[in-house]
């Protein structure tokens, strides 16, 4: 059963603290991740390792500072001169934001750098990534741009029923 009335706000503080609880597990998931494939793949089975294998492990090590680096930028919270805290950043933690798509970006790197570790075919699951990136684009932005209708021939019949609408509502008063 949903909550009845508003949905509570959250401080500067609370903000703060929850930004730097996430920014540290997410860590903990790039760096986890990128010990696992670098043990299993470039120590474990060294001999066999090819330049895709390196390829890949660059490629995920770039896309995890980008993402990591941009969330941390938005969480950036901001003191006054006396050392209290001002602004505790950007909520990362919130839904429909940028950190949203940021933090999934992270989590299918890993997933799929860790299932790599059998096959470096997994590494096409990431195209997931930018089809994603392409529905969302489509869906919030281009689409409705399309396929608006902002002709002025359109719009005035609209008006005409409009002003006759209400003279007729004036004439039931």
């Amino acid at each position: 059963m949903a909550p009845k009335g508003k949905a509570g706000t959250k401080g500067k503080k609370q903000i703060f603290e929850e930004n730097r609880e996430t920014l540290r597990f997410y860590l903990r998931i790039i760096l986890g991740a990128s010990a696992v494939y670098a043990v299993v793949n470039l120590v474990i089975f060294y001999p066999s390792t090819s330049t895709w294998t390196w390829l890949v492990f660059i490629f995920s090590s770039v896309v995890y500072g980008t993402s990591y680096r941009s969330m941390s930028s938005m969480a950036k919270p901001s003191f006054t001169d006396d050392g209290s805290l001002a602004d505790g950043g950007i909520d990362l933690n919130m839904e429909q934001g940028m950190a949203e798509h940021l933090k999934d970006v992270i989590l299918l790197t890993a997933i799929v750098q860790v299932l790599s570790c059998f096959s470096l075919y997994v590494w096409y699951f990431w195209l997931l990534a930018p089809g994603r990136a392409l529905y969302l684009l489509w869906v919030n932005i281009l689409g409705p741009w399309l396929t608006a209708d902002s002709s002025p021939a359109a719009q005035e019949p609209n008006e005409k029923k409009q002003r006759r609408q209400e003279r007729r509502q004036m004439k039931r008063f």
